[in-house]
């Protein structure tokens, strides 16, 4: 429902307004991966996690190398996994290094050993930055993992032990709301991107909603306080434009159940148009 949320709020129509062309390709179904045993009896809906994983990867890999700008809808942060390994491929087969923004109050590194709750949410950096004991995903090693010096993770503000020490022994780029209130969103930022552009890097953002502050945000399972403001978030987004180096999006963890007369899901449209070129002076006042 996360996706068809995203719909009703006018995603395509705010893309449109702006000029580009969309093209909705509407909803993935996972595939048949046949039985499947967890490696560990604690991880909850590993199937499916796995079925999604699969789907997923075929589906950004084909994207990855056309000339367009994929959007990925969901549903769980897990999805990453799938759609960040396919633009890595895709990467690979271009040439060009895969970096990647992960906007999100959690660090989302667990292994498949290390997690203590079984939720798969938790895991997909790690897989898609080279950890083991992910083989099953692919039903393969996973030949194109990114560097960990290439991913960028903003706004954190929940890692648990066994993240921390796996974030640092790996080297992935950290910025935490505390560096965010002292250092400020454009000094933490700009850095990463002029990496990217030096590198000629594509650039994957992974945008979750709980990367947002619950107050202006609440359609989350997963809410943290202490979030990004909306001028914050608008900022970013706004520094994605100008620096033209985005190549694909993952809008994440959405529950519809959770809005309040979809306000969140209106947000994180609006939030997507800022990404595409919208400026403030070309936004509508409106009440969140």
């Amino acid at each position: 429902m996360g996706p068809d949320a995203y719909r009703t709020a006018g995603l395509a129509e705010t893309l449109e307004a702006l000029g580009h062309a969309v093209a909705d390709h509407g909803n993935i179904r996972p595939l048949d991966i046949g039985e499947l045993t967890p490696p560990n009896p604690v991880l909850k809906n590993y199937k499916a996690y796995v079925a999604w994983t699969r789907a997923l990867h075929a589906k950004a890999a084909e994207l990855g190398e056309g000339p367009v700008v994929p959007i990925y809808l969901g549903g769980d942060h897990a999805l990453a996994a799938g759609t960040v390994s396919g633009q890595a491929k895709a990467a690979a087969e271009l040439g060009r290094p895969l970096f990647v923004l992960w906007l999100d109050a959690h660090s989302d590194f667990h292994t498949l050993d290390s997690t203590g709750s079984g939720n798969l949410h938790g895991t997909p950096l790690a897989f898609l930055c080279g950890l083991p004991g992910f083989d099953d995903l692919l039903g393969a090693p996973f030949e194109h993992t990114l560097k960990p010096e290439n991913v960028e993770i903003l706004g954190v503000r929940s890692i648990d032990d066994a993240e921390r020490k796996l974030l640092l022994d790996h080297g992935v780029g950290v910025s935490d709301m505390r560096r965010v209130d002292e250092a400020g969103i454009h000094n933490l930022l700009k850095p990463f991107l002029d990496r990217v552009k030096a590198a000629n890097g594509l650039l994957h953002v992974s945008l979750d909603v709980d990367f947002l502050d619950p107050s202006i945000a609440p359609a989350v399972g997963t809410t943290v306080p202490g979030g990004a403001t909306f001028r914050e978030a608008h900022l970013v987004m706004e520094m994605l434009h100008d620096s033209g180096l985005v190549t694909s999006l993952d809008l994440v963890e959405l529950n519809p159940f959770l809005d309040e007369r979809g306000k969140t899901a209106r947000l994180m449209v609006e939030l997507t148009g800022s990404l595409f070129g919208r400026r403030v002076f070309d936004r509508p006042t409106r009440s969140f």
